[in-house]
C-alpha cells in the first residue's frame, strides 16, 4: 500500500486518472503558469509562522532538511509534550500522510490538545478546501492527535500593510471543525478508493469532462488530449469558449469550429467560424477610422507592468492590490517624430508615488491616452489616486483621456491565426508580422515580467543579473506600446 500525501488525494477527488497519472507518469506534468502561485503560497506560509508563533518558541519541522522518518519522529515527540506552536507537523497513517502547516497547542484537564490551521493564499475559503482540511483532519485524528479545531486560514484582502513589519491581521481563521468530522466517513472512502487507483497497472480510461478544469486546471490535460482528433481549429480557437461548452460540444462530436452550425455559436464565434472557413482576415476599415476619429491630437500609448503580492511589502498596500512597478509609452505628435518614454523601479522600494509623477509628467494635459484592455490601466492609475490623494486630480485628467484599443480590435478586425484571441500578442502578428515577442530575450509575457521583477528586487539579486533583469522588461514593456502604435496606425 502506498503512502499517499493529502494533495495527491485531492488529485484523485478531481479524477482517478489524474491521480494516477501523478503517481505512474509524472513527468508528463504541465507546470507552466504555476510560478507565481508557488511564490504567493510560500509568501503566506512564511508570514503564517511569524503571526502564529507569537512567543518566538514554536518549531518549523523541513522536510526537505531531515526527511520524513526525522520528520514524523520529530513531529510526535513535539505534540506529544512541547506547549508550543509546531509548523509543518508530518501526519501520517496507513495509507496516507500529510504536513499541517500550524498546530497551535493548548493545555487541558485531559493532556495537550492542538488547533491546527491549514493556511491558504487564497481570498475565501472555497468548496475544495473543505474537502482538503477534511483530509488533513481524518488523517490527523486517526493518528490519535486530539484536535481542538481545525480552521483555515486565508489572506484577508482588507488588510492594509502599515510597513512595520506587523502582519498581524493579514490571515483570517475560520473554524470548519464540523464540516470536516462530518465528512469522516467519506474521507475514509476516498483513501480506500484512491488506493484501489494507485495500484492499478494501467491508466484508467476517463473521458476528458469538466474535471479537468474544476477545481484546478489539470496539468496533464494536454496528455488526455492526446488522442483527440487533430484540427487547425480546435474547440479553443472560439472566443471564451467555457470548459463547460467545449465539453458539451465535444459529446456532441464537434472537434473543429467549422463544423459547427451557427444556431449554436454567439456572433463573434460566427465570425471566427467563418474566416476560418474562408481562411483569410476580415476588417472592418471604414468602421475602425470611424471609431478612431474623434481622437485628435497628440496621441499617447500606454502600458503598465504590476506587481500583485499575496502579502504586501509596501506600506499602505493590500493584498493582491495590483501595484505598478513599470511603464512604456509612445508619443506621436500630429507633427515630428515619434517619442518613447518609460519608467522602472527595481530598487524594492515602494515605487508607486514615483510611478505616478512621471506618468503625469510624460503624458501631457491633452490628447487621447491608448491602451488595450481600459478596465486594467484605469483600475491601476485610481489605486494610485487613493494612494496619493494629492495627485488624484492629474491621475484622473488621464483617466478621463484613455481610449481602450482592444475593443476596437475585437469589433473590427479578425485573421484566422487569432485562434480565438485578441490579446495584443494574438492580433500584433497578423497585422505586423514583422513586430514578434519570440525574439524577445528573456521576458516576453506579463506572468515572466512578473518573475523577473521578483527576482530582480530580491536582496540577493546579483547587479549583473538585475542590470540583464531591467534590460529585458524595457524591452518587453516598449514593445508593448510599440505594437499599439502599430495597431492604431493599421486602423486609422
Amino acid at each position: 500500500m502506498r503512502q499517499l500525501s493529502k494533495s495527491k488525494i485531492i488529485a484523485f477527488r478531481q479524477c482517478p486518472k489524474r491521480l494516477w497519472l501523478e503517481l505512474h507518469k509524472p513527468e508528463l506534468r504541465d507546470d507552466s503558469g504555476s510560478e507565481i502561485v508557488f511564490a504567493i503560497g510560500n509568501q503566506v506560509g512564511d508570514v503564517a509562522r511569524q503571526i502564529y508563533d507569537t512567543a518566538g518558541d514554536g518549531k518549523l519541522i523541513d522536510i526537505n532538511e531531515i526527511g520524513w522518518d526525522a520528520a514524523y519522529s520529530e513531529t510526535s515527540t513535539w505534540l506529544a509534550d512541547t506547549q508550543a506552536p509546531l509548523f509543518e507537523a508530518a501526519l501520517r497513517i496507513e495509507g496516507a500522510l500529510a504536513l499541517a502547516d500550524v498546530m497551535l497547542p493548548e493545555a487541558s484537564d485531559t493532556g495537550l490538545r492542538w488547533h491546527m490551521l491549514e493556511v491558504k493564499s487564497s481570498t475565501g475559503v472555497k468548496d475544495y478546501h473543505r474537502e482538503d482540511l477534511a483530509v488533513q483532519t481524518y488523517i490527523a485524528t486517526q493518528a490519535g492527535i486530539d484536535l481542538a479545531s481545525a480552521s483555515l486560514a486565508h489572506v484577508d484582502n482588507s488588510f492594509v500593510y502599515q510597513g512595520d513589519g506587523d502582519y498581524r491581521g493579514l490571515l483570517k481563521a475560520v473554524d470548519l471543525s464540523e464540516d470536516s468530522r462530518a465528512m469522516t466517513d467519506e474521507v475514509a472512502t476516498w483513501i480506500a478508493e484512491a488506493q484501489e487507483v494507485a495500484a492499478l497497472t494501467s491508466e484508467p480510461e476517463i473521458e476528458t469532462g469538466p474535471q479537468c478544469s474544476s477545481p484546478f486546471d489539470c496539468p496533464f490535460r494536454h496528455h488526455c488530449d492526446r488522442h483527440m482528433p487533430s484540427s487547425d481549429f480546435p474547440l479553443s480557437s472560439f472566443h471564451r469558449l467555457g470548459a463547460k461548452k467545449r465539453d458539451e460540444l465535444e459529446a456532441l462530436g464537434y472537434h473543429d469550429i467549422r463544423e459547427i452550425p451557427n444556431e449554436m455559436l454567439s456572433a463573434v464565434n460566427q465570425r471566427i467560424k467563418k474566416q476560418s472557413v474562408a481562411g483569410e482576415a476580415w476588417f472592418d476599415a471604414e468602421g475602425a477610422a470611424a471609431d478612431l476619429a474623434p481622437h485628435t491630437g497628440t496621441a499617447y500609448f500606454l502600458d503598465f507592468e504590476t506587481i500583485a503580492f499575496g502579502v504586501p511589502i509596501w506600506k499602505g498596500t493590500r493584498p493582491y492590490e495590483q501595484l505598478p512597478f513599470q511603464f512604456s509609452l509612445h508619443i506621436v505628435p500630429e507633427a515630428g517624430a515619434m517619442e518613447h518614454r518609460e519608467f522602472l523601479d527595481l530598487s524594492g522600494e515602494d515605487p508607486g508615488e514615483a510611478f505616478a509623477k512621471a506618468l503625469i509628467e510624460h503624458c501631457g494635459t491633452s490628447g487621447p491616452v491608448f491602451v488595450y484592455n481600459a478596465s486594467f490601466e484605469k483600475g491601476v492609475m485610481r489605486g494610485l489616486a487613493k494612494r496619493f490623494p494629492l495627485l488624484g486630480p492629474d491621475l484622473q485628467s488621464i483617466i478621463d483621456r484613455v481610449v481602450d484599443l482592444l475593443p476596437i480590435a475585437r469589433n473590427r478586425y479578425y485573421h484566422p491565426d487569432q485562434h480565438g484571441s485578441w490579446s495584443i500578442k494574438a492580433v500584433l502578428p497578423a497585422v505586423c508580422p514583422d513586430l514578434t515577442y519570440c525574439s524577445l530575450d528573456g521576458v516576453q509575457d506579463g506572468q515572466a515580467a512578473q518573475l523577473a521583477f521578483l527576482e530582480a528586487i530580491a536582496p540577493e539579486a546579483a547587479p549583473e543579473r538585475k542590470a540583464e533583469i531591467k534590460q529585458q522588461l524595457l524591452a518587453y514593456c516598449e514593445l508593448d506600446t510599440l505594437a499599439m502604435v502599430r495597431l492604431w496606425e493599421f486602423f486609422v
